[in-house]
């Protein structure tokens, strides 16, 4: 079992098709087959269903993948761990950003990063938050910029900032009045 036939058994979950995720692989499609099918002998069980259209996975298959994922999320943290070492980024950086967000907020730091991290490569998505989530679940995406909380427990939150609402109120109703509206009265 290798780190490389892990990518592309997550490769195929990932696009649930195997010419695609071989296309994302840069390897032929009957390439990345054998490698699977290699895989698969080497298990002792059949991982995809390839009966359907799109291929999924069979129930061990499942959770084959959530595994190959963790162990390929950990053998990044190897060539991090270097990088640190080595006191410079490189690499790729996904970012995923809501709409909303990300005319503001983009341009407040892009530039600066990239001048501290000439070697980083910084691809950004404007996507919607489950798409930004679905991404970030399947490391898809590095980075997602979106409205919390997200409730999600395999995604870990820090906020960046907190925006203050601001209501609108027409002078005659009764919370005109106030100095401070809570949610439950708006």
């Amino acid at each position: 079992m290798t780190l490389v036939q892990l990518e592309y058994l997550v490769a195929v979950d990932t696009h649930r098709h195997f010419a695609t995720a071989a296309d994302h692989c840069f390897i032929t499609q009957p390439t990345l087959s054998m490698q699977l099918q290699k895989l698969e002998e080497e298990l002792g069980v059949q991982v995809f269903d390839r009966s359907r259209v799109p291929v999924r996975p069979t129930e061990i298959g499942k959770d084959i993948i959530a595994q190959a994922r963790i162990v390929l999320a950990e053998s990044k943290k190897i060539q991090e761990i270097v990088q640190n070492q080595k006191q410079e980024l490189s690499g790729e950086l996904r970012i995923g950003v809501i709409p909303t967000l990300a005319p503001y907020l983009i341009p407040l730091f892009i530039m600066g990063f990239l001048e501290k991290n000439p070697n980083v490569k910084v691809v950004v998505q404007e996507l919607m938050t489950s798409e930004i989530v679905e991404k970030l679940n399947h490391e898809l995406l590095d980075v997602g910029l979106l409205v919390t909380p997200l409730e999600n427990k395999s995604i870990k939150e820090l906020p960046l900032f907190y925006e203050a609402f601001v209501s609108y109120i027409n002078p005659s109703h009764p919370l005109a009045q106030q100095q401070h509206i809570s949610a439950s009265q708006a």
